[in-house]
């Protein structure tokens, strides 16, 4: 992640429609687990914590929130979130079989191609046997935008890519969609063709628009939530959503 992009992510995270939105979404995805009533979870690529401490305060979970960059940690620590630790998840400092649960979210896309893999296999590690993997990543590479060079995003995935990977470090996959679906023609036109006909430069596309605008936006996304709660999935989409176990 370009270190920069924090300090827009820590001041829109609260408000912004795509935050707040993709909550909505989480929520809905976290329910389609029969028991979600882990103990110990720990949160693969945290940024600002923020995620951390809403699934604490949602669901009593006892978070572990991991990142790379301190850049995201000092935020974190500032605003009191707990037991948050810098490291690469491709390496964790914890013991075989340590959660009940990871939660990783649009982090795998930071990675090379391929490389994925390692992190993937050290969710696989520190899952407990029966630990399930909540993931979420970036989809299509036709919706690559100006954005996603800002925030030195390097790969982007389709739901079969992504069930593979998933599938090649052992987990058995329970589920998987796109979503952030109903938006998905608006966001073509701005990446495709109106960031190309501007000629616009790599730039953060993360911050709280007008009032009215971010409840406009936010609504298809609620009503997302609002489908996959009701075991509805997408066959496109910006973003794609798994969930996976580790076998016993």
């Amino acid at each position: 992640m370009n270190p920069a992009e924090f300090q827009n992510i820590a001041r829109a995270e609260d408000e912004m429609w795509w935050f707040a939105g993709m909550r909505k979404i989480l929520e809905a995805w976290i329910g389609r687990l029969p028991d979600a009533k882990f103990g110990r979870v720990l949160e693969g690529g945290c940024g600002t914590g923020y995620t951390s401490n809403w699934l604490a305060g949602r669901y009593g979970w006892q978070m572990f929130p991991v990142d790379l960059d301190f850049a995201g940690l000092s935020f974190g620590t500032d605003s009191g979130v707990a037991r948050m630790v810098q490291s690469d998840i491709s390496r964790l400092p914890y013991e075989d079989g340590a959660f009940d649960a990871v939660v990783s979210l649009d982090v795998l896309v930071h990675f090379p191609r391929g490389d994925e893999a390692a992190a993937l296999k050290e969710f696989w590690r520190v899952l407990k046997p029966g630990g399930k993997l909540i993931l979420r990543v970036s989809a299509l590479d036709t919706l690559r935008s100006r954005h996603s060079i800002f925030a030195h995003e390097r790969q982007r995935f389709t739901r079969p890519r992504i069930v593979e990977a998933v599938r090649g470090a052992g987990f058995e996959v329970l589920d998987a969609s796109y979503a952030n679906s109903l938006l998905l023609p608006v966001a073509w036109f701005k990446f495709r063709v109106w960031e190309e006909l501007t000629q616009q430069e790599p730039q953060s596309g993360v911050e709280v628009p007008n009032s009215w605008l971010n409840s406009l936006l936010y609504a298809p996304l609620a009503f997302e939530g609002f489908w996959l709660s009701r075991g509805g999935r997408f066959v496109l989409g910006q973003s794609i959503l798994v969930l996976a176990t580790k076998p016993y």
